[in-house]
C-alpha cells in the first residue's frame, strides 16, 4: 500500500501594515525579488534559487516562496472589504521564519541591514546543538521573527563568546 502524498506548502505570509516599506526592507536586507501581485495588497518574494546538493550544484527543489501581505485587506478574500481584524498582532508572537544564509554572505552582515532598516536585535551568535546551527535572530519592523541559519560542522567550533544549547 503506498502512502498518500501530502498537502504541499505553496506560501507562508509576512504580515504587515506597510507593504511598501516591508517590500524594500526585504528586498535590501536579502537581496530578494519582490513581484506586487497587486501591489500594495500582495507581493510573491521569491527568495532565491534552488536548494543545493553536496557537490554545490543546484538540485532538483526549488525554494520556498513567501508573500508580503497587508493586514489591512488580505487578499484573496470573498468580499472587497476582506476579513477583520485589519491589524497586525503586536502584543504577543508572530510568525517565525528561517532563512539558510547563502555562502555568498553572512549572518551579521545580514543583522546591520536589517537594524540598519528598522529591526531590532534578538540575539547574535547562538548555535543550536539540536539542529547543528549557528544562527542569529531579529524582529522586523512588523514584529516578525527571523531566524538567520548556518550549518554546524561534524566538529562544531565554538567561537569565543558564543552561547549555545
Amino acid at each position: 500500500m503506498t502512502e498518500p502524498y501530502p498537502n504541499t506548502l505553496v506560501f507562508v505570509d509576512i504580515p504587515t501594515d506597510e507593504p511598501d516599506r516591508a517590500e524594500q526592507f526585504y528586498n535590501e536586507v536579502f537581496g530578494w525579488k519582490i513581484n506586487p501581485r497587486p501591489a500594495g495588497s500582495f507581493y510573491q518574494v521569491v527568495p532565491g534559487q534552488n536548494f543545493k546538493l553536496p557537490d554545490g550544484t543546484q538540485g532538483p527543489t526549488g525554494n520556498l516562496h513567501l508573500g508580503i501581505t497587508n493586514v489591512a485587506n488580505r487578499r484573496p478574500h470573498p468580499t472587497d472589504e476582506g476579513l477583520e481584524p485589519r491589524h497586525l498582532c503586536r502584543d504577543g508572537h508572530s510568525i517565525r521564519l528561517w532563512i539558510l544564509v547563502s555562502p555568498d554572505d553572512d549572518m551579521d552582515a545580514i543583522s546591520d541591514r536589517a537594524v540598519a532598516r528598522g529591526a531590532t536585535d534578538l540575539w547574535r551568535h547562538h548555535y543550536f546543538g539540536e539542529f547543528n546551527g549557528y544562527n542569529n535572530a531579529f524582529t522586523d519592523p512588523w514584529g516578525n521573527t527571523l531566524v538567520l541559519w548556518t550549518y554546524g560542522s561534524d566538529e562544531p567550533d565554538m567561537p569565543d563568546g558564543w552561547t549555545q544549547e
